[in-house]
């Protein structure tokens, strides 16, 4: 288990939100928001996402190792700062923003599952004020579990880590890797294995990682995979199984809706 650690951070305000200590592995998710003024960071085995949450425009100062660049930061707007490398930031009003700290580590690790490369000489590049749908979106789908006050489905936010350290290899490494994509699906036997296994610990918090390992894969494979074979994400078929699950239990038990929904890993959709 990878957890994110504090590294030399010299900002005197703190999160509204953090992710800290809700269990997430592998990355720490914190909104902000600040009035006027200016903090520096420096982490060494995490890269920094800033993701723009502002009604209105802000302008920024911003020095990124040895750059400095100067923009207006509009909602959806991120930056990137790769791990090692210090940050500073100047703002002249009201800042809102999503902070996302995903491992170095973990980072190797997607890389060295999905790519024919050293991941240890892959290198993330620094970004000023870009835009991209797909960080901005999973951006958004991290802030909503965030905001909800518990520790989540594991499998879903593992899910959500992964395509993110794929996204930046894809998009914002040094040299761009060739990811390895299989086609066809998972065979049928190793589908059933895999289906049997949700269908029994329905009433567990299933990992992305424990799917995984049940057929020797690494996790973005074994995705990817699951979802040609049935159409659906591995977080999207435990959803359904657990809403089906409690439908069974509303039909054909006394048991109060409440508690249904309880054993159903909190799936309120089901009342």
């Amino acid at each position: 288990m990878t957890t994110i650690a504090n590294h030399q951070i010299e900002c005197a305000r703190l999160p509204i939100l953090s992710s800290r200590n809700q269990g997430w592995e592998n990355i720490l998710v914190e909104q902000f928001q600040h009035p006027a003024g200016e903090g520096k960071t420096h982490y060494s085995h995490e890269h920094s996402i800033c993701l723009s949450l502002s009604p209105r425009p802000v302008r920024l100062i911003q020095t990124q190792g040895d750059t400095t660049r100067t923009g207006l930061y509009t909602k959806g707007d991120f930056c990137i700062t790769p791990a090692q490398m210090p940050f500073f930031a100047r703002w002249d009003s009201d800042d809102r923003f999503l902070q996302i700290r995903i491992t170095s580590r973990f980072i190797q690790r997607v890389a060295r599952e999905t790519i024919d490369t050293d991941p240890d000489r892959l290198e993330l590049l620094p970004e000023f004020r870009t835009r991209d749908p797909q960080i901005e979106a999973i951006g958004m789908m991290l802030l909503t579990e965030l905001k909800q006050e518990n520790s989540g489905s594991k499998l879903y936010l593992e899910s959500l880590t992964n395509v993110l350290a794929v996204h930046l290899l894809r998009q914002y490494a040094a040299t761009k890797p060739q990811i390895s994509i299989y086609g066809g699906g998972l065979p049928q036997r190793q589908l059933l294995q895999v289906l049997d296994y949700i269908h029994d610990h329905l009433h567990q918090d299933i990992k992305l990682a424990d799917l995984a390992a049940l057929l020797n894969m690494s996790q973005f494979h074994f995705s990817h995979q699951f979802k040609q074979a049935i159409g659906t994400t591995p977080y999207q078929y435990l959803l359904q199984q657990r809403i089906e699950r409690a439908k069974q239990l509303l039909k054909h038990s006394d048991r109060s809706i409440m508690d249904i929904a309880f054993h159903a890993d909190s799936i309120v959709i089901v009342i």
